[in-house]
Formats: structure tokens, sequence, C-alpha cells
């Protein structure tokens, strides 16, 4: 009965450690695109806006959730820093094989090692900063492909409302053409006279595909951001909506860009970990040392116990090289940090002056305008009449679509600065809410 007790309760233990193992469970490749076929919205019909795009971006873009598995690999880590070394147990069986002894030797012995105690705590707090630096890479690049959102939808809208300019102003000109070569083709004009409305006439339908070019490229890039199948179209709003913009603003938050921008963060958290590498490296240069108690009975059962102790005699290896490297990491990790502080402020600062620019053109463009639109209208109008020739009529008109798509050109370079810097300061974008608590030395 007392053998079945022992079997029984050897079962239950054995199945105690089981439970607590990790098992294997496969994990088959995908054998096909993981592309969707359709957007992942109530209405599939329904015209999108730019910021239900960047939701759209956020939620399905195959980069970030990828990216977003990192923050797994982090956490284990920290996990893993977290435990202490194990200590060891040894033993040994030495049957008799020859000798005026009567029984089988046997010793047995357990060890700790302790420099890994000594290091622990700054172990703990390098891997946690390193655990946030990938949430805070990850919160970058959450606004990279937001920005990019934003970008490509704006740029869609814009396109296609200009293409409406663009449109006009060819077939205009493919109606002047068609009566010229008809005429030319009846000998009432000369070749001369066709040529200059040849090469305006190709001048537009060139620019009309350059457009039709870019806007289908732009959808190709929106379909891969949104994670669909190439030639989804993405239904869109027919204004772009944009967070509330206002460029004092944004410079009073340059200083306070390192605690906005994840990048800078991640920096921060960066250095903070090779700042506890340094630690960990001094902390090394002490020998090894390992503390243990042993207990062994030789072949005349004479029985022998007490305390190990291990040193490690630092005659060649005192730690040297790895307090060198850790040194330079972390040297090399602080000028990364003022490099890219610098190019921060450097680049909001020269997006802003951008800004101002192109608000300043546009200004003026927009004030040319109405008299360019009165000028087309007076020349409708009189060459309704045959009060001016043609040619004159054509040019007025003209030069009315080009100065409507000089006003968009400049007005979508407003918008892409507009995005650009609101991208930098993570306006309207998830925020650094999971490092606010940093571990001494981050800032």
């Amino acid at each position: 009965m007392a053998r079945n007790r022992s079997r029984h309760f050897a079962a239950i233990s054995l199945a105690v450690a089981l439970s607590g193992c990790a098992h294997y469970t496969p994990l088959p490749l995908s054998t096909a695109a993981p592309l969707a076929a359709t957007l992942d919205t109530a209405d599939q019909q329904a015209p999108l806006s730019v910021e239900q795009v960047v939701t759209l971006a956020l939620a399905h873009n195959p980069d970030l959730k990828a990216l977003r598995l990192q923050r797994g690999i982090a956490g284990g880590q920290t996990t893993q820093a977290g435990l202490l070394a194990n200590p060891s147990l040894s033993g040994a069986l030495l049957p008799l094989l020859s000798g005026a002894g009567s029984v089988p030797a046997w010793n047995l012995g357990i060890a700790q090692d302790i420099k890994s105690i000594l290091t622990y705590k700054s172990r703990k707090r390098a891997a946690l900063a390193s655990e946030r630096q990938v949430d805070a890479g990850v919160v970058w690049q959450e606004w990279q492909v937001a920005g990019q959102a934003r970008q490509i939808a704006t740029d869609l809208i814009v396109g296609a409302r200009s293409r409406q300019s663009y449109l006009a102003a060819y077939q205009l000109l493919a109606d002047r053409g068609a009566k010229l070569e008809g005429a030319l083709a009846a000998h009432r004009v000369t070749l001369l006279t066709v040529a200059p409305d040849r090469v305006a006439l190709q001048a537009a339908r060139s620019a009309l595909d350059a457009l039709d070019q870019q806007q289908l490229a732009l959808m190709h890039q929106l379909d891969a951001l949104l994670g669909l199948a190439p030639d989804v179209i993405v239904p869109l709003a027919r204004q772009p909506d944009l967070p509330p913009f206002d460029p004092e603003e944004v410079r009073g938050q340059i200083a306070t860009l390192p605690d906005r921008r994840p990048d800078l963060a991640a920096l921060r958290m960066g250095y903070a970990a090779a700042d506890e590498q340094v630690r960990q490296a001094i902390q090394s240069q002490f020998p090894d040392l390992i503390l243990g108690g042993s207990l062994s009975s030789d072949n005349a059962k004479v029985i022998n116990g007490g305390p190990d102790i291990q040193i490690g005699l630092p005659f060649f290896d005192r730690g040297q090289g790895a307090i060198a490297v850790a040194g330079a990491t972390r040297e090399q990790l602080h000028a990364d940090y003022d490099a890219r502080l610098a190019a921060a402020v450097g680049t909001l600062s020269a997006l802003l002056r951008q800004y101002e620019q192109l608000c300043a053109q546009l200004a003026r463009a927009r004030r040319d305008l109405p008299a360019v639109r009165l000028s087309a209208d007076r020349a409708q109008a009189a060459f309704g009449a045959s009060n001016l020739d043609e040619r004159s009529y054509l040019d007025l008109v003209t030069n009315r679509f080009a100065k409507e798509q000089e006003i968009m050109t400049l007005e979508l370079g407003l918008l892409d600065r507009q995005i650009a810097i609101q991208t930098l300061v993570g306006s309207g974008l998830p925020g650094l809410a999971p490092l606010q608590d940093a571990p001494a030395g981050a800032r």
C-alpha cells in the first residue's frame, strides 16, 4: 500500500510539472496573399473622410500588424530579465570497483551564481527600457502610417477635383483642334496656323494623362496601406477633413518636441537601456562568485558535508572589453539622440517656413483669379457676338484654366506641408501614454 501511495504521488508530481511546461503548436505560413477584397466598413459604397481612412490604416496596415508583435517579444525579454538564475544541483554515485571499501561512494551538492544576483536590478531596468523603446517605436510607425494615409487620401481628393479643370481645358483645345484640322484638310488654313494649337492640345493631353497616372498610383498606394487587393476602389469624400491647424501653436510645441515625438522617446529608452548596460559591465568586474554546499560519503561510510565556494581569478579578463563596448554604445546613442532632435526641430521649422511661403503665393494667385475669370467671361461673350477672333478667345480661356490649376497646385502643396507638420507633432494621432513612467536615467 505504501508503494502504491508513492507511485500515485510520483504520477501527480509529474502531471503538475508537465502542466507548467509550454507545448509546441504549429503555425503554418500563408499560401495566398492576405489581401482583403472589400473595405471593412458598414457601408462599403459610402464616401470615406480622410480621418476614416486613417482609422482603417491604423487597424489594417499589414506592416503595423507585424510590427506590433514585437511588443510580445520585448515583453518576453523583460520577463526573462526579471528571473534569477537557477541554482545548480550536482551529484554522483561511485560504485566500488576494488580496494578495502565496503559500499559505493556518493556525493551531492547545490550551488548558486552570486554575480547574477548583483546585476539583477540593472538587467531588469535595462529590459524594461528596451520594452518601452519598442512601444515608442511602434507608436512612431503608427504616426508614419497615419501621415501616409492622410497624405494619399488628400492627394486623391484634390486630384479628383483638379481633373475637372484639366479635362475642360483639354476638351476646349480638342474642339478647336478638330475644327482646325478640318480647315487644314480643306486648304482654308496653313500648317503654320495649326501648329501652335497642336502643341497646346498635346500639352493638355499630357497634363491630363500625367494626372490620371498619378491618381492610379495613389489609389494603389492606398490599397497597399489598407491591406486591400490592388484595384480596390476606396470611395472618398469630396473635401479633405484634417485636424485644426495653427502654425503659431505648432511653433510653441517645438520646445516640447522631445516629450511629444515617439521616435525621440524611443531613443531615450534605448539610451536608458545602454546606461544600465554600462552599470552591468562595471558590476561584472567583480570576480565570479559561486556559493553552495555539498554532502558526500566515501566507500567506508564516512560522511562529510559543508559549504562550497568558487571564486574567479581576474588575471586576464577584468571586463575591460565589455565596459568599453557598453560605454561606446551609450556615447553613440547619446549622439544619435542629439542628431535626431536637431533634425526634428530643423525639419519642423523648415516646413513651417515653406507653409508661410505657400500661403503668400496662394494669396497672390487668388487675388489674380477674379480678373482672369472676368477676362475669360468677357472673351466668351465677345466671341459669341463675333467681336473677338477664336485664337484670342482660346488664349484667354486657357489662361483661366492655367490660373485655376496653379491655385489647386498651391493648395495641394499647402495641404501636403500641413499634413507633414501635423504628422511630426502628432496632431490627432496616438499619444505616448505607455511611456510616461520612464525608468530612471531615461531623460
